[in-house]
């Protein structure tokens, strides 16, 4: 295979940095005696919490590929931790809602926000619209990869 050419290089960078992120995130699961599936969950949270919706266990094993005994044993397990906590919908008591705990976001902030940070500072080293073209690059491999990903 052809391992030659501007695109081929893009995909073998990102790969870097895919396994580059891999790796500290699961540095962060074993200081924090986490399965690498938890802090899988945490950014899904996370993630919601940002995009204004309210994640349920159900939407969160869809997201993990996880069965529903899977998914219990895993909020279970962050339950307990106290980073993530179990809320009642206020207008479907019979809905459960799942809710990241203060603590969580504290550990993240305190092992990754310095990555955070320094990405942040790389990419003030670009143009807008050359931050526009990432973005957009970065979607697009996002769409694609769930595209080809077997179910």
């Amino acid at each position: 295979m052809d391992d030659q050419g501007p695109a081929k290089e893009l995909v073998h960078l990102l790969r870097a940095v895919t396994v580059e992120l891999d790796l500290l995130g699961a540095e962060f699961a074993t200081r924090h005696g986490l399965h690498p599936t938890d802090v899988r969950a945490l950014v899904h949270l996370l993630d919601a919490a940002r995009a204004g919706t309210r994640p349920t266990p159900g939407r969160l094993g869809e997201q993990l590929r996880l069965n529903s005994a899977g998914t219990t044993a895993l909020v279970d397990r962050l339950e307990r931790l106290g980073l993530v906590r179990r809320t009642r919908d206020t207008t479907d008591r019979r809905r459960v809602l799942l809710e990241v705990e203060e603590k969580a976001t504290e550990l993240g902030w305190a092992f990754f926000g310095p990555v955070i940070g320094e990405v942040v500072k790389a990419a003030e080293g670009f143009e807008a619209e050359e931050l526009e073209t990432v973005r957009r690059f970065l979607a697009s491999v996002l769409e694609s990869v769930s595209r080809v990903r077997p179910s």
